[in-house]
């Protein structure tokens, strides 16, 4: 996958993308990231990317000509890309959608700023517009981060095993269950004896049974209208 990520703060978020999974992903040779500072297609004197809106409002809105030329540049240099907009009008976000965006061969992130985009850019390109969920960030840097790497995960190959992107959370109809590990006794708290039973149909069931649990704990939180 090659993704490019259009953004007027790059070196933000540039030692994130450097490292553990997106890192891994990248030496492996499955993953290739352009960081594409769209200020440096702004040609006027003072690099200008926004201004202030028509009609009067608070904030400034980006410009649509930095934005364009910059896409447009990409796509001379590597080809077509399905592009994301992350922003509050698309659909949220979710494991599903994460799946989706790792069979793309190419992946074009456009991080906004301030008041939001000149409309002229929404409707200039074909987005699929996706939702990080219900509030609001400084930018696009952050969701557009969320996600690649969730995307990235579900590449074959990338994580060490191919097992631990099947058994999360999300990616079937249960949260992932409770994890232990050494020591077996903590500060007055002890791992669960089925899981030192050596019997690993127990384990299983286990397993299964806090899945189930947490599921149906996270959906009282979540939902306002429980039957």
């Amino acid at each position: 996958m090659r993704c490019a990520i259009l953004s007027l703060f790059p070196d933000a978020i540039r030692p994130y993308l450097d490292e553990s999974i997106l890192g891994i992903a990248q030496a492996q040779g499955k993953l290739r990231i352009d960081l594409v500072d769209f200020r440096n297609h702004a040609f006027d004197p003072h690099r200008t990317v926004d201004d202030r809106p028509f009609g009067g409002g608070p904030g400034m809105v980006l410009k649509p000509e930095p934005i364009f030329l910059a896409i447009e540049d990409v796509e001379r240099t590597h080809g077509p890309f399905h592009k994301v907009l992350p922003c509050p009008r698309g659909r949220t976000f979710d494991q599903a959608k994460a799946r989706e965006l790792s069979r793309h061969e190419r992946l074009l992130f456009l991080c906004g700023r301030y008041e939001g985009y000149d409309e002229r850019i929404r409707a200039g390109f074909a987005w699929e517009e996706i939702s990080l969920g219900d509030f609001v960030l400084a930018g696009g840097e952050l969701a557009a981060l969320c996600m690649l790497e969730a995307a990235v995960r579900s590449i074959p190959g990338v994580l060490g095993c191919a097992e631990s992107a099947v058994l999360e959370s999300f990616e079937g109809e249960w949260l992932d269950y409770p994890q232990y590990t050494r020591p077996r006794e903590f500060r007055g708290s002890s791992v669960p004896d089925v899981l030192l039973s050596g019997d690993h149909a127990a384990v299983a069931r286990w397993r299964l049974e806090q899945a189930k649990l947490l599921t149906a704990e996270k959906h009282r939180r979540t939902d306002p209208n429980p039957t």
